[in-house]
């Protein structure tokens, strides 16, 4: 009898959106049985459309490689309460910083995306951001908008320009302290 039975329990089905911690929100768009050195794997098989990406992911190892469902309701909460506060920047050297950050974006944590898009947003009357500062802020802002698409079923533009209304109005707040202080 326990022949018949499936080898691992899915936890993710066909149409799901699914957040993979290096690439960010696919969709699962198949499950796929190939031999692989000889052996028979479970896979899903997810696609990325912004990266125009397929990636297969052995339906064993999904959770150790830390895929996981879309955020719930109240974590998604947090991480657009976590962009109002105060931005907290190091004074450390930037290529450490750098590494921070990009260790924070691939955890696939929402909250740790949030503090990254929060420290290293610029408004319009702040001093330009570098390149390399830039590329991180957008990185990082493109995935929590990826996922809030997601979640609310909007385009990724009109998620990103609701995290940036949340980023202004903060911003806002916090520079008339840093200006009058």
């Amino acid at each position: 009898m326990a022949a018949n039975a499936p080898a691992t329990v899915l936890i993710f089905d066909v149409g799901d959106y699914v957040v993979y911690p290096k690439h960010g929100v696919g969709r699962v768009i198949e499950l796929q049985k190939s031999e692989i050195a000889g052996m028979a794997l479970e896979l899903y098989v997810l696609r990325f459309e912004k990266e125009r990406m397929t990636l297969r992911v052995p339906t064993n190892k999904a959770e150790g490689v830390g895929m996981r469902k879309l955020s719930s309701n109240k974590q998604m909460e947090e991480a657009l309460e976590t962009l109002k506060g105060k931005p907290r920047v190091k004074r450390t050297m930037w290529s450490r910083r750098a590494q921070e950050y990009e260790a924070k974006i691939n955890s696939g944590d929402l909250v740790s995306i949030a503090e990254v898009v929060r420290d290293l947003f610029r408004a319009d009357d702040q001093p330009e951001q570098s390149y390399s500062e830039r590329q991180i802020f957008e990185a990082a802002a493109s995935r929590l908008a990826r996922e809030l698409a997601a979640m609310e079923q909007l385009d990724e533009p009109k998620a990103l320009e609701k995290l940036l209304e949340i980023l202004r109005a903060s911003a806002a707040i916090y520079n008339k302290t840093a200006a009058s202080a």
